[in-house]
C-alpha cells in the first residue's frame, strides 16, 4: 500500500485525502487520461491544476516520472517523482518491516508430580518471562507409572501455575490429558503499542476502628 508513504509527503495539502493505490494498476506518464489533474512536485510542493501534458512535461525536464496517486479525487492527484527509485526504496522498507517483525515462538516449560518449591519457583519464572517476551507457554507434566493413578496432583501443579500468572498471560488451553501428559497453553497479553501494562492497585491494610484491643 503506497498510502502511508504518500500521506507522509502531502501532509502539508490540507483536505488530501489518499486512497488504497494497488502499485501494479498505477496510472503514469503518458497512460494519465484525465483532462487536468492538481500535480505535486519532487519536494513536496503544490504546482496546483495544470494539464497532464503540462505536467509530464516537467516531470521530463527533471528525468521523472508524473504518478497518479489518488485517481478519486477531483481533479486526481499526480506526483512528479523517480517512480523506479520509490519502488527500490519501498521494497527496503517492507523486508526490513519483515525482519523486525516478533516471531511468536512456542516455548515448553516442563514440570513434575513431585516438584519441590524451589524448582516450582524457578519454572514459575520462566514461564513469566517467557511471557513478557511476547511468547507463548506450552507448560507439561509427564506422568510415569503409578503417578498416572493421581492425576489431580499434576492438574493441581498446573492450576497453580496458571493462578500464579493471573493477567499476566491468557489461558489458551486448560490443562488436559493426551497420552501420558498433561498441558497447558498460555498466551502472552495482547498489549496496545504504546500502552503501558497497568500494574493492580494494592489497597492499604484496613486500620481497626476504636483503638487497639486487647484479650481479656
Amino acid at each position: 500500500m503506497l498510502c502511508g508513504y504518500f500521506g507522509a509527503l502531502y501532509s502539508g495539502y490540507r483536505g488530501f485525502q489518499e486512497d488504497g493505490i494497488d502499485k501494479r494498476f498505477i496510472r503514469m506518464n503518458d497512460r494519465i487520461r484525465a483532462r487536468e489533474i492538481r500535480v505535486i512536485d519532487a519536494d513536496g510542493a503544490q504546482l496546483g491544476v495544470i494539464t497532464p501534458q503540462d505536467a509530464l512535461r516537467k516531470a521530463r525536464e527533471q528525468n521523472l516520472d508524473l504518478v497518479e496517486i489518488s485517481p478519486s479525487a477531483v481533479p486526481p492527484v499526480c506526483r512528479i517523482m523517480d517512480y523506479g527509485k520509490f519502488l527500490y526504496e519501498q521494497e527496503k522498507k517492507d523486508r526490513a518491516a519483515k525482519k523486525h517483525q516478533k516471531q511468536i515462538v512456542l516455548k515448553e516449560v516442563k514440570f513434575s508430580v513431585n516438584v519441590d518449591e524451589h524448582d516450582y519457583v524457578t519454572k514459575r519464572n520462566h514461564v513469566l518471562r517467557f511471557l513478557s517476551d511476547g511468547d507463548k507457554v506450552k507448560a507439561s507434566l509427564r506422568f510415569r507409572g503409578r503417578e498416572m493413578a493421581h492425576q489431580n496432583l499434576g492438574r493441581n501443579v498446573l492450576e497453580r501455575l496458571i493462578t500464579d500468572v493471573g493477567d499476566k498471560g491468557i489461558v489458551e488451553f486448560r490443562p488436559r490429558m493426551e497420552g501420558n501428559t498433561m498441558h497447558a497453553i498460555i498466551a502472552p497479553q495482547k498489549q496496545i503499542p504504546g500502552k503501558k501494562v497497568e500494574k493492580p492497585h494494592q489497597q492499604p491494610a484496613a486500620q481497626p476502628s476504636g483503638g487497639t484491643q486487647t484479650g481479656t
